[in-house]
């Protein structure tokens, strides 16, 4: 059935995926309402209303299933059963069963070796004495909470098993996955969309880098042999299909120095490993999200240029506001800012696109710009000492 514009969608999360994703539906005409339980959420800052409420309240729920045609979501960690409340009055895209599997590690790590695919080495924990019953071939490693750990959050590496234990404390002694630190050549990422027609396509591999466990520079096309590249597209496809997912997502993959391919992660919802689609894209990984919640056609994919995706976080503004000018003075460069109000350090407060001839070239101006914004913070924080 397809949601034409003019219709009211619902979306579950306030942050800056869903900021991006309300700003696409209402350049093509649709109305969206939020639901996210703070009132000063960067998506209700611009979408036509929203309801403050938790999202299990079965009154928020209730209205949005009233109001709207479609809803979709912009984190990971919504309460499948949301979901499935909503499912049975109006198109939910993704499904709560989709969504289930990548809330979870240890059904994470499971589902992907289901559909073949290898995982670095690891062993699931639920008790202290599972670590002790751990093979010291998985350490060093890093303990990684089973749920609710994102961007570095939850996880700690650890290089002995008494300091694995120590670990499982600090962690609350929840459920979690102690996983064997591979030998990394680098990361690969793949965002996929699957339509409710089973059309599938996918964006041009991103190569990404991280810092502190966040996500710091990605780049487009992944500098990688071209062999490696459709095989990463077509293990996130596998992926996509046996989740039967429809919507927009992401799979996240380790190189390693031996060339193997490792399936790291799922993220049910666009990435930020994909906000380079915005500038450098046909169709932006929003707008996908937006037309297959709607039952529109996908739309194309290609690169319209190399491109180099810069996150900006909050540590820049701990002497006051970044030097936007040592990025807007480039013609070729696009400045995304998300709209939060209060900046923290670690916190993605926006990002940065620098479109080029070849990756290359577009990587050297975004570490340049990147490097410029750092020492004007650092000559703030000197003037304020």
């Amino acid at each position: 059935m397809l949601i034409v514009p003019g219709a009211w969608l619902g979306l579950l999360g306030g942050g800056q995926l869903g900021r991006m994703f309300t700003m696409a539906a209402q350049s093509m005409g649709y109305k969206v309402l939020v639901l996210d339980p703070g009132a000063d959420s960067p998506a209700g800052s611009v979408a036509d209303a929203q309801l403050t409420a938790d999202y299990v309240d079965p009154a928020a729920l209730d209205e949005l299933a009233h109001r709207c045609a479609a809803v979709t979501t912009e984190f990971e960690n919504v309460p499948a059963e949301a979901l499935r409340i909503l499912s049975k009055r109006c198109v939910v895209s993704p499904a709560a069963d989709s969504v289930a599997v990548a809330q979870d590690r240890i059904a994470e790590k499971r589902f992907l070796t289901s559909v073949g695919l290898a995982v670095a080495p690891c062993k699931t924990i639920y008790q202290s004495a599972d670590i002790d019953a751990a093979s010291a071939a998985l350490l060093p490693g890093i303990l990684k909470r089973s749920r609710l750990g994102y961007d570095g959050k939850g996880q700690v590496r650890v290089a002995t098993i008494s300091q694995a234990r120590e670990a499982f404390e600090q962690l609350g002694q929840q459920p979690c996955i102690l996983e064997k630190l591979v030998a990394l050549h680098l990361e690969l990422s793949v965002i996929v969309a699957r339509g409710f027609d089973d059309a599938v396509v996918t964006w041009p591999v991103a190569e990404n880098r991280h810092a502190n466990g966040i996500l710091d520079v990605s780049i487009v096309p992944a500098r990688v042999e071209p062999a490696v590249a459709e095989q990463a597209r077509e293990a996130a496809v596998s992926v996509a299909t046996a989740l039967d997912y429809r919507g927009v997502l992401c799979v996240e993959f380790f190189v390693s120095q031996d060339g193997q391919l490792l399936a790291n992660e799922i993220a049910p919802r666009p990435h930020n490993s994909g906000h380079y689609t915005i500038d450098a894209c046909v169709t932006s990984q929003f707008e996908q999200q937006l037309r297959v919640l709607c039952g529109s056609p996908l739309g194309a994919t290609v690169l319209h240029s190399p491109a180099v995706m810069v996150n900006l976080l909050g540590d820049l503004w701990a002497r006051g506001e970044p030097n936007w000018g040592s990025v807007l003075c480039h013609p070729r460069v696009k400045l995304h800012l998300y709209g939060k109000s209060q900046a923290r350090a670690g916190r993605k407060m926006g990002h940065y696109t620098v479109l080029g001839d070849s990756a290359e070239e577009a990587l050297r101006l975004a570490l340049e710009i990147k490097s410029n914004l750092a020492t004007a913070a650092q000559a703030n924080q000197m003037q304020s000492a």
